[in-house]
């Protein structure tokens, strides 16, 4: 199936390692021309290359600190002066914040800064030349909504997919579809730090995952590839797990 991705511009946020690695790589070899964020300028560098060499364009790195309140800015800046548009923003900036439910008010603010708030700005950013040109793709990695325990990441996440399912119901004349994408457990920085042994993912898996086993980004990333498509036009104010059925309950 051709899914028309050639030569759209896409900006992806967190595309340094794991998820957003494995998106940047697939949305790559589908023909979007691409901007890759995050802190680690060095990481990017090797992700670019790495995606260079299989024959497509060299991706944009935009190395910076989207929980900067003026990096939405400077991020659209930078990618409109190389490319004059993005057409598709992929969020995947995200973090796992496990807090003690007196946790002081700064782990809360930093949860809502990286979870929440990083995806919010930007998009504020980027929707009005998407709606002028009445086509745009708005892609949000959130998380689960079912916690193990007291989790500020989780409660941000929660906060991004409420605002992810307003939103799309104000542009969906314009041509724009906004979703959410939850991961279950994918290989990643974040699940590898919380289970870092394969027996350890072993055990997790034989309990809640009817799968059997951890995803790897390469199963993740399809998903977001045909919601940035123009086939997906119909698709909009989802929630999607990607999860091997790890999600216990029905929508």
């Amino acid at each position: 199936m051709d899914l028309q991705l050639k030569d759209l511009v896409c900006l992806v946020t967190g595309a340094s390692t794991g998820i957003g690695r494995g998106i940047a790589e697939l949305l790559a070899a589908e023909g979007m021309l691409l901007a890759i964020n995050s802190r680690s300028h060095d990481t990017l560098v090797d992700v670019a290359e790495t995606i260079a060499s299989t024959g497509v364009p060299r991706p944009m790195i935009v190395d910076d600190d989207v929980t900067d309140p003026a990096a939405a800015t400077r991020v659209w800046e930078a990618v409109t002066a190389a490319y004059e548009r993005i057409d598709v923003f992929v969020s995947c900036t995200g973090n796992a914040a496990f807090v003690d439910p007196l946790a002081p008010e700064e782990s809360w603010e930093e949860a809502y800064a990286v979870n929440f708030s990083a995806v919010r700005r930007i998009t504020q950013t980027i929707l009005p030349e998407m709606r002028k040109r009445k086509w745009g793709r708005i892609i949000n990695i959130t998380g689960s909504m079912a916690p193990f325990s007291t989790s500020a990441s989780t409660a941000a996440k929660a906060a991004a997919q409420a605002w992810a399912k307003g939103l799309s119901r104000e542009v969906a004349s314009d041509g724009i579809t906004v979703n959410s994408v939850v991961p279950g457990r994918i290989r990643s920085v974040i699940a590898d730090g919380l289970y870092p042994t394969e027996e350890d993912r072993q055990r997790f898996a034989d309990i809640h995952i009817p799968a059997g086993y951890f995803g790897e980004p390469r199963d993740f990333a399809p998903m977001v590839a045909f919601l940035a498509s123009p086939l997906a036009r119909y698709i909009t104010g989802t929630v999607i797990d990607v999860d091997g059925g790890m999600r216990r309950f029905a929508h």
